[in-house]
């Protein structure tokens, strides 16, 4: 055992930041709003086109942008005066004033809760499935006759079985490590009297035993790749905190508390009458930072630029500590688009749907509604061409459904048994050969139908160079539109404070900001045009960039491989071409 906790530690010492960002650097606070020319940041010009392009003009729309996320702090210095006010609401009255079946609406609406409360936590969506389907299929064998129906229901029962199995066994051995990390710097932080041990008091702390020692040099290395033992401590207890989440909710098949808590007929993807009016929610973190890079106040003298300058946030809560659910985002983007949202900044996403033609319907009736949907591309380094990402663009339409019939792999898994060699490696099929080229992507299924006011985001980083994508930065050349900068973001969180996140989640209200700040001084265009403008303006990036592609191989490749646009967001150069969208008319 001694052997084995060595080998996971030494493995974990060389893999803790293996391709990341150098986080061992102090970046402007506001950086991603910096020019690249000017500043040596590769931001999106946001301060230039303020002072070169608007600085006589004046907006001509206040755009509101909802944030559908976990929770948005409203009390916040940087935000109370930037958000979305229901005009027609009168507050804490318990009278839905204006007649839209919300009661007391008056920053937003919180779907994940009721008069009892707020759901904290919640299932990941392969979970759920796992729940419908194991009663059904957890004895079928090779002789259980099976519909059409049902071999796909199967299928599928097969495939969140396997991902379960391996998420399940990547957060119990992991989480142990990070409790070993974490009970050693909190015992070296109360033997010093401080929060945050220094690393001279962890150089000083004698090891119990080798296990600790392994858990030093992790410190020592973790240190210095995060900048400061204060930001590795961060993530530590960061990571801590979501492996434990994980492990006892997000995993965990017999937690379910949705009726309890919310009360609503999940089985009713029509009903949208239910929730409460606390738009703050249990844990606001997520949300608040995000809603902070859009729209934090420019102009009170405190905190951070945000990208809009003449923006109100509006806050609908729909994402839990888990996945979210189909029927609260479906009903999320209603609420926004009913309520006069132009943007919709949308940072979450999971590998599996629950109700999709719900989504699909809320999609295409923000489309005809003149509202732009900003997406989260995610944070897997995976390539979103091949790989399950929701929600998505693509509708579940008949074209789409006949599509994935031709091309439905057969389900093989009852009739092959797994070799002796394989099942010991942990391999339930052949091994992959590592010489084989990869197969072309079918690009019909890009032509599919689809909405057309939608953006997907990747995040990138700070410096002009071959690790500018974000190490953990989904991609795709044909289902990413761009990349914005998603590392190191600095932004407001719950209690009037700042802090630095890394995500895909944050380059994607980079994007949602830009999109209000051209509606504001072009309220005319509507989002496909939008859409359109902010592709095309991208700051081109004209050399590779290296990334870990879907083989685990270390590549090289033109930006333009990795999405549609082949470049990073510019607000410069989207106002400017805006202007002219209009010159032209």
């Amino acid at each position: 055992m001694k052997l084995k906790i060595s080998l996971f530690f030494a493995f974990l010492i060389v893999s803790f930041n293996i391709l990341a960002q150098d986080k061992n650097v102090t970046l402007p606070p506001n950086w991603f709003n910096l020019d690249l020319t000017s500043s040596g940041y590769f931001g999106i010009s946001t301060e230039k086109a303020y002072t070169e392009l608007l600085k006589d003009k004046k907006p001509k729309q206040k755009i509101i942008v909802a944030v559908i996320d976990g929770g948005t702090d409203i009390k916040h210095e940087d935000l109370k005066d930037v958000l979305w006010t229901n005009p027609k609401e009168i507050p804490s009255n318990g009278i839905d004033d204006d007649g839209n079946g919300y009661i007391d609406d008056v920053h937003g609406w919180n779907f994940l809760g009721s008069k009892k409360g707020n759901l904290a936590y919640d299932n990941l969506e392969l979970v759920r499935i796992k729940r419908k389907y194991e009663p059904k299929y957890r004895s079928t064998i090779m002789s259980t006759v099976l519909d059409s129906t049902e071999k796909k229901e199967y299928a599928l029962y097969k495939r969140v079985q396997a991902d379960f199995g391996k998420k399940y066994d990547d957060a119990s051995s992991t989480f142990p490590v990070y409790i070993a990390i974490k009970k050693v710097m909190d015992s070296v932080a109360v033997i010093n009297r401080k929060e945050v041990p220094s690393l001279e008091d962890i150089e000083k702390y004698k090891a119990d035993d080798e296990t600790e020692e392994y858990v030093k040099k992790i410190i020592r290395k973790g240190a210095k790749d995060e900048g400061s033992i204060e930001k590795f401590y961060t993530t530590i207890k960061k990571g801590y905190e979501e492996l434990e989440v994980m492990l006892k909710y997000n995993l965990n098949v017999n937690y379910d508390q949705r009726t309890d808590l919310v009360g609503d007929d999940y089985s009713n993807s029509e009903q949208r009458n239910y929730g409460n009016a606390d738009v703050i929610g249990p844990k606001a973190d997520h949300g608040t930072h995000v809603s902070g890079i859009i729209a934090a106040n420019r102009i009170n003298g405190v905190g951070i630029l945000g990208v809009a300058n003449n923006v109100s946030i509006m806050t609908i809560r729909v994402v839990p500590e888990g996945d979210e659910r189909d029927k609260d985002v479906a009903n999320g983007i209603r609420y926004a688009v009913d309520n006069g949202a132009r943007v919709i900044n949308m940072s979450f996403g999971k590998s599996y749907k629950w109700d999709k033609k719900a989504v699909d319907e809320a999609v295409k009736y923000a489309e005809s509604k003149g509202v732009l949907l900003v997406h989260a591309a995610g944070n897997d380094n995976k390539n979103n061409d091949i790989e399950e990402n929701y929600p998505n663009k693509y509708y579940d339409s008949p074209e789409a459904i006949a599509y994935a019939n031709a091309h439905q792999k057969p389900d093989l898994s009852r009739f092959i048994p797994s070799r002796p060699e394989e099942m010991m490696n942990g391999q339930m099929g052949r091994k992959a050969d590592p010489f084989a080229k990869p197969k072309p992507l079918d690009s019909a299924k890009f032509n599919l139908p689809h909405a057309n006011n939608w953006i997907e985001v990747g995040a990138s980083s700070y410096k002009d160079d071959d690790d500018l994508k974000a190490s953990f930065s989904n991609y795709g050349k044909n289902n990413v539109d761009v990349f914005a900068p998603g590392f190191m973001i600095n932004s407001t969180i719950p209690g009037s404070k700042y802090d630095e996140y890394d995500g895909t989640s944050m380059a994607a209200p980079v994007v949602s900001g830009l999109a209000a700040l051209v509606l504001s001084y072009y309220p005319e265009l509507n989002p496909t045009q939008l859409r359109d403008i902010i592709i095309k303006s991208v700051a081109k990036v004209d050399h590779k960039i290296k990334y870990k592609n879907d083989r685990d191989e270390n590549v090289r490749v033109p930006f333009s491989e990795i999405c549609v646009s082949g470049g990073i967001v510019n607000a410069y150069n989207a106002l400017k071409l805006a202007d002219s969208y209009q010159l032209s008319k």
